[in-house]
């Protein structure tokens, strides 16, 4: 008989791999369906308040999670059925090709000298504030987002399915699109949105130095990659996103971090790394490495959905 265990890994690398085939639906993405009901939801219970975000965010990450367990235990003894479910929900939360494919369009504009397109595109990847950004400033923004997002959209997710199944790739998931959502320091999502805020910063602890630790193992300078992040990683404002980019700076060679623009509010992230800062080609070399890291987190999460 085969172990359910073996059958919700070899669901995780069959849902890698139809991301890296298929990539995300252009129509009815199920992690957009999620966000449109959460907004739907966010309408009726905002309010000023932590409480009430806390309770806003315990309802939209209890009903994700509660089905993912749902699944689960529906799937426990139909071991096809736990690899098609596993599978689709393993390719509905990763982002791996569409990050990779943004990076790759930021690439092609910013080689051509497509600026105002560049300036556009990069509304895909964050929300910086791109219309002063010369080209300089186009690629290190892209290269920070690769990072980050890396972390974020690839890792973070395999690291929960391995330990959780079901569950976890969909909890996870919700708990990742509300902090983008409302997780912003702003006069509406304050107080609203903290809940949201922390609890991803806790589940991106572990994912985030996984990320890390695999940037600076497959980058080709290992050294410089932890180096850069035991020096440079505290300078970032995020616990989890200044270790990734650090990492990534170090491995690429260049020099991330800076002041950035966001709604009009100016942040100052320190700088992380040495040498100077990206251009395009150092960019598609981000993307290359955000698939290296991605393959090495897969290898985590299925051997650890596997015992």
């Amino acid at each position: 008989m085969v172990r359910v265990q073996a059958v919700t890994a070899a669901g995780i690398v069959a849902g890698y791999a139809a991301d890296v085939v298929v990539g995300d639906p252009r129509r009815g993405h199920p992690v957009a369906l999620f966000g449109a009901a959460a907004s739907a939801l966010e309408r009726r219970m905002w309010a000023d308040s932590r409480p009430r975000g806390a309770a806003y965010a315990g309802l939209c990450v209890g009903a994700a999670t509660a089905l993912g367990a749902a699944l689960q235990t529906a799937t426990r003894r139909r071991p096809l059925v736990r690899f098609v479910t596993t599978a689709a929900a393993t390719w509905a939360v990763l982002g791996g090709t569409g990050l990779a494919r943004e990076g790759d369009a930021m690439t092609r504009h910013l080689t051509a000298g497509e600026l105002p397109a560049a300036r556009a595109r990069l509304g895909h990847l964050c929300g910086r504030d791109a219309t002063t950004l010369d080209e300089e400033g186009l690629a290190r923004a892209a290269t920070e987002s690769i990072a980050e997002n890396t972390s974020d959209a690839v890792v973070a997710p395999l690291v929960w399915g391995g330990i959780a199944g079901l569950p976890g790739l969909l909890g996870y998931r919700a708990l990742n699109t509300l902090d983008a959502m409302v997780g912003h320091r702003t006069a509406r999502y304050e107080r609203f949105g903290w809940a949201s805020a922390r609890g991803d910063d806790v589940a991106n602890l572990v994912p985030s130095r996984l990320s890390a630790v695999a940037a600076a193992a497959t980058g080709g300078r290992p050294r410089q990659a932890l180096r850069a992040w035991r020096r440079d990683a505290h300078r970032h404002p995020s616990p989890n996103a200044g270790p990734v980019e650090a990492a990534f700076a170090g491995s690429l060679g260049v020099r991330l971090g800076g002041t950035n623009v966001y709604g009009g509010t100016v942040e100052d992230r320190g700088t992380l790394g040495d040498g100077e800062p990206p251009r395009a080609a150092d960019l598609r070399r981000a993307v290359r490495l955000s698939r290296l890291v991605g393959l090495a987190a897969l290898g985590v999460a299925a051997t650890t959905a596997a015992r």
